[in-house]
């Protein structure tokens, strides 16, 4: 059976051919001038009857009304859907002048995973080129996902918070040859769920990139005489999932600043790497010296012997993520309210805290009789659970 279609209105006076239908079948428009032939367009009924928002089809002339009209299906559409419209256009303007965008099948794709309305208005609200992706890239892209994830829910989690990790890129056979790699190269299903939830930008590196600095670090490995390469991988990434969205000249560069900043040996640096010092081999390396630098200059104020420091920043290098004003302002606090330096230097965890956190706990401990210029300061670092019980048992 032919399908029946709209009446076919041609305005007076402009010259224009208009064939009108509704916005997911067809909106084209062809210019008739000085007796030119007419056009014949052929269109496969997948084409034709496909799901999806037409924009700016066909030969393009002045149409100003037109091409008006569309948007405004699309800026009614999203704003029905409760987008946020200006943040979107900040974003990615680019997208609103797309001739082709699938709004409608991702919001009932997003919905058939469990994806609230809210969810998914935000999603597009700060990714809207997720709106230009097909409904079968999402499908397999999905399914690519949950060979790592354990459920639609978690999916759901990444995407609300970092939606660009899962739109950024629809090459799925990439996505799905990194997956291949990791896992040939030794790293757990827990590695990767910890990738994909931490660091899902990884899956949208090329596979050479992901190549380059899983050899580097097995090259490290070797140098520093440890026997199992794999195993030396797995542990440096788990514990910092962000190294592989790093160059390896940067990694490098830092793994040469822990050794000589700590006068290492192999055996002492791989230790360390491996462990808690992993955590900062992602940072900017002048990042990571001058606030080192900071460090050792703050204690040696303080009358710390250079020993002391390296003592001391090598039982917790966390600190070295400390901006100098940061760890200045919280040693500070904790000097003025009679706590002795020596007390830091065995409790460096409290620099964890935020400044407010130290303030407030301290506080509460010296006015519910707590000693700190005696007594073990780990409190001002414990979990709010715990120290809420601390508090209580103190109070009586």
């Amino acid at each position: 059976m032919v399908p029946s279609y709209p009446p076919i209105s041609i305005p007076k006076g402009l010259g224009y051919l208009t064939i009108m239908a509704p916005r997911n079948l067809l909106y084209m428009r062809s210019n008739f001038l000085l007796g030119s032939r007419c056009w014949m367009i052929r269109f496969s009924t997948e084409i034709l009857f496909k799901s999806v928002s037409f924009r700016l089809f066909g030969v393009k002339r002045n149409n100003a009304d037109g091409e008006s009209l569309e948007k405004d299906e699309l800026l009614n559409n999203l704003l029905t859907m409760g987008v946020d419209i200006d943040m979107a256009k900040k974003r990615q303007p680019g997208v609103f002048n797309r001739m082709v965008t699938n709004e409608q099948d991702l919001k009932m794709f997003l919905l058939s995973k469990g994806a609230s309305k809210q969810v998914i208005a935000s999603i597009i609200s700060r990714y809207p080129r997720a709106i230009t992706r097909t409904s079968e890239s999402l499908s397999k892209r999905w399914d690519l996902w949950r060979k790592i994830m354990a459920s639609d829910l978690e999916i759901v989690n990444i995407l609300e918070r970092s939606p660009e990790s899962f739109f950024r890129s629809n090459n799925n056979l990439n996505l799905e040859n990194n997956i291949k790699f990791f896992y040939s190269v030794g790293l757990t299903r827990k590695c990767l769920c910890r990738l994909l939830t931490n660091a899902p930008r990884t899956f949208s590196n090329s596979l050479d990139l992901n190549k380059q600095m899983v050899e580097f670090l097995q090259s490290v490995c070797l140098s520093l005489g440890h026997k199992d390469p794999a195993d030396f991988v797995r542990k440096i990434i788990f514990k910092n999932p962000f190294i592989l969205i790093r160059s390896t000249k940067r990694v490098k560069t830092n793994i040469e600043f822990l050794q000589s900043a700590f006068s290492l040996n192999s055996e002492e640096l791989l230790a360390l790497i491996c462990g808690p010092g992993a955590e900062i081999l992602d940072l900017s390396n002048d990042y990571a010296k001058r606030n080192y630098t900071n460090i050792k200059e703050k204690l040696f104020s303080l009358g710390c012997a250079e020993e002391e420091v390296q003592k001391f920043v090598f039982s917790y290098p966390d600190m070295i993520y400390l901006a100098e004003k940061k760890f200045n302002d919280k040693i500070d606090c904790l000097i003025q309210e009679k706590i002795n330096i020596s007390q830091i230097m065995e409790s460096p965890r409290v620099l964890d805290s935020s400044l407010s956190t130290l303030k407030s706990r301290i506080k509460e401990l010296v006015n519910a009789g707590y000693n700190l210029s005696t007594s073990n300061i780990t409190p001002l670092s414990w979990s709010l659970k715990r120290y809420k019980a601390k508090l209580k048992k103190l109070n009586g």
